[in-house]
């Protein structure tokens, strides 16, 4: 068997060292692809691989056709959104993400953006203190969970709604549940967003959450831009100067947040949200531990379609 890592944006090496330890004691053959720039070397490359691990890294119907024995497909990530589900599911291919691997990074820069946002950008004049302020965490995954955690740390009142998890499990974690999406924005100085870029949320965080949320609101962005609506979401920085939006996720109208809000408005250069050593080398290792245990054992945790 052959397990191929591909990555336009490489691993580190200390992650694609341990990555290999791993197929190795399996006795499974690595390859590797990396800052590779046409998708013909994708393609050329997933052509023998049974199992397929990536990053960031497009995994389309087109490399899906490509890969004439592939079993297995690993995101090293949480989000998904780059597998083409559909086109695994009719080859009978295992889509698999690594949930919680970079939660600890994302979280920290989700905090991060609100100090950002409370200082004024770090730029002279008052800011205000985290202390005392409410939290909204829209929704308690992995990263939702250590955000709460952190805030609370702070001295935060913390918030959170999310129709799949059991407001026990909310309760339970000292924070305090909100019945309906719109409470919790009305409700919040800060909401930060942990939800998934899918077909009900794309476009889902506008004018109607925004506007309702009290006053010197701060938006923090560290899941998909997708689940923005960026018109409204410009319109209602427009209308209300007391308004802050902090990604790094830039949106496709960011030129003219950025020249039209000054400090109100931040983007990172990219995506910047697991890029720490760390998350890099644990998502890296779990890919390669979940694509052993399967190709192995066949143990589908965490299997996405």
């Amino acid at each position: 068997m052959k397990a191929l890592i591909a990555t336009e944006k490489p691993f580190a090496k200390e992650a694609v060292d341990g990555m290999n330890d791993i197929f190795a004691t399996a006795g499974i053959a690595v390859a590797l692809l990396e800052k590779y720039t046409d998708v013909q070397a994708l393609y050329d490359a997933v052509a023998d691989a049974d199992a397929l691990i990536v990053r960031s890294d497009k995994v389309s119907r087109e490399v899906i056709a490509a890969a004439r024995q592939l079993k297995i497909v690993v995101r090293a990530g949480a989000g998904y959104d780059n597998l083409d589900l559909a086109a695994c599911t009719a080859r009978g291919i295992t889509a698999m993400n690594t949930p919680g691997q970079n939660a600890n990074a994302v979280a920290e820069l989700a905090v991060g953006l609100m100090i950002y946002a409370a200082r004024n950008s770090f730029c002279p004049g008052t800011g205000s203190e985290l202390k005392g302020k409410k939290l909204g965490v829209h929704a308690c995954g992995h990263v939702g969970r250590l955000v709460a955690t952190l805030a609370q740390g702070f001295g935060m009142e913390v918030y959170a709604f999310d129709p799949f998890v059991p407001a026990s499990a909310i309760t339970n974690a000292g924070l305090r549940v909100c019945a309906s999406v719109e409470e919790l924005y009305a409700t919040c100085r800060y909401v930060s967003l942990h939800i998934p870029a899918t077909e009900q949320t794309k476009k889902s965080i506008g004018r109607r959450l925004l506007s309702a949320m009290p006053q010197g609101g701060c938006l923090i962005n560290t899941a998909r831009k997708e689940i923005i609506h960026e018109d409204e979401l410009e319109a209602v920085l427009r209308e209300r100067p007391d308004m802050k939006y902090m990604t790094d996720v830039a949106p496709a109208n960011h030129a003219i947040l950025q020249a039209s809000f000054g400090a109100r408005y931040f983007a990172t250069p990219k995506k910047i949200g697991a890029e720490t050593a760390e998350a890099n080398i644990n998502a890296g290792l779990a890919a390669a531990s979940q694509t052993v245990r399967f190709l192995t054992a066949g143990d589908t945790t965490f299997k996405v379609n």
